[in-house]
């Protein structure tokens, strides 16, 4: 099944094209369920079923992945009829990229994507009691530079996230366009969400949201999604590493210490170009003034007249160390988790102690959140 889902992968853009030509000319119906422009809508599909196959063999780690995408997914008014629509067009797509395709891999397929469906419409069905998504309102909106803005929303209702917790966001300037944000936690008691949102060039909602949306603005929430970032059962003390937009669910996590049992330290670091990426220092300051357990430090790749630390993140980080007493969470792009996961792992740290969770562009525009794994 691996195999056979690299062919169609490896096709790049033709394979999700085949996919929604197939599945729109068969079940017309389902076409006002996605945007009208599909351009950042194409990939996405893939990247989701990517998940599920790289997960076929752990059942464990794959189910809660697929719990939180049933949930997720009522919020486009999916329905139990439309699985097997699109199960259909998925199986005509697999067998169109694979030369080699014959009724015994079509018969594990279908059993795969009958597992999925279930699972998937099981926990839609279970969660029938709570929003489909979140209306809230934005009651701050403050431009911290060129491209990043601060967000505070507040929904209509509770909305249940923990830290490393992804909610996904619509706005009306993008309708029926969701992107996926780790919110830096509840700023209130009134339940109002802190959302760090970056513009990116081919990004829409990204764009629209810090750029474009003011005070009073209604947005969509999705319910969380993803593996809290927290190790259940683990009262260690913590370290955290931040670069770029890893900085959101690391700031969620401190508020969720602070609103833990007491004794946790927590050591932050927090990682930027130079010192215009560090565009939420000051508040990182005031949580550091509030709790004598968080020690923050800021790092910048850039120096130039730099009063931070300045190096290589990943290097710095391993230079406070050694940190294998500690549960770590590292979050950011790619190339600073993976290397910061070796270098700490290579001390001493036990990898399952370690949450990593990767913020990536999409292909087709920088809309996609970041994942926790082990």
């Amino acid at each position: 099944m691996r195999a056979s889902f690299a062919k169609a992968a490896a096709a790049g853009d033709e394979a999700p094209l085949y996919f929604y030509s197939h599945l729109f000319l068969r079940h017309p119906e389902t076409r006002p369920m996605f945007p009208v422009s599909m351009a950042h809508q194409r990939d996405k599909l893939f990247s989701a079923l990517g998940q599920v196959v790289a997960l076929v063999d752990d059942l464990d780690a794959l189910v809660p992945v697929l719990q939180g995408l049933g949930r997720d997914h009522r919020k486009f008014g999916t329905l139990a009829a439309h699985y097997p629509a699109v199960g259909a067009s998925l199986l005509a797509t697999l067998r169109h990229f694979d030369d080699a395709w014959d009724e015994a891999l079509e018969r594990d397929w279908a059993a795969a994507y009958d597992l999925v469906a279930r699972v998937m419409v099981e926990a839609a069905d279970a969660a029938a009691d709570q929003p489909a998504w979140w209306d809230a309102k934005v009651v701050e909106h403050e431009r911290r530079s060129v491209d990043v803005s601060v967000l505070r929303v507040q929904p209509h209702a509770p909305l249940p996230v923990r830290a490393g917790q992804a909610i996904s966001v619509e706005t009306e300037l993008r309708p029926r366009l969701w992107r996926y944000y780790c919110p830096a936690g509840v700023r209130d008691p009134d339940g109002a969400l802190e959302l760090h949102v970056q513009a990116h060039a081919g990004g829409p909602v990204s764009s629209a949201l810090a750029l474009h949306v003011g005070v009073g603005d209604l947005l969509r929430l999705g319910p969380a999604v993803g593996e809290p970032a927290l190790l259940p059962g683990s009262d260690r003390d913590l370290l955290v590493v931040a670069a770029g937009a890893g900085l959101a669910p690391a700031k969620a996590l401190v508020a969720e210490v602070a609103a833990g049992p007491p004794g946790r330290r927590v050591h932050l670091f927090a990682g930027a170009h130079d010192d215009a990426g560090l565009y939420d220092l000051p508040d990182l300051r005031r949580l550091e003034s509030e709790h004598p357990w968080l020690t923050v430090t800021p790092v910048v790749s850039d120096g130039g007249r730099s009063t931070h630390p300045v190096g290589d993140l990943p290097e710095v980080v391993l230079q406070h160390g050694p940190w294998n007493a500690r549960d770590a969470h590292v979050a950011g792009d790619r190339r600073d988790v993976e290397r910061t996961v070796e270098l700490l792992t290579a001390q001493g740290l036990p990898r399952e102690r370690v949450r990593a969770q990767v913020f990536a562009p999409s292909r087709s525009g920088p809309d996609v959140g970041g994942k926790v794994s082990r």
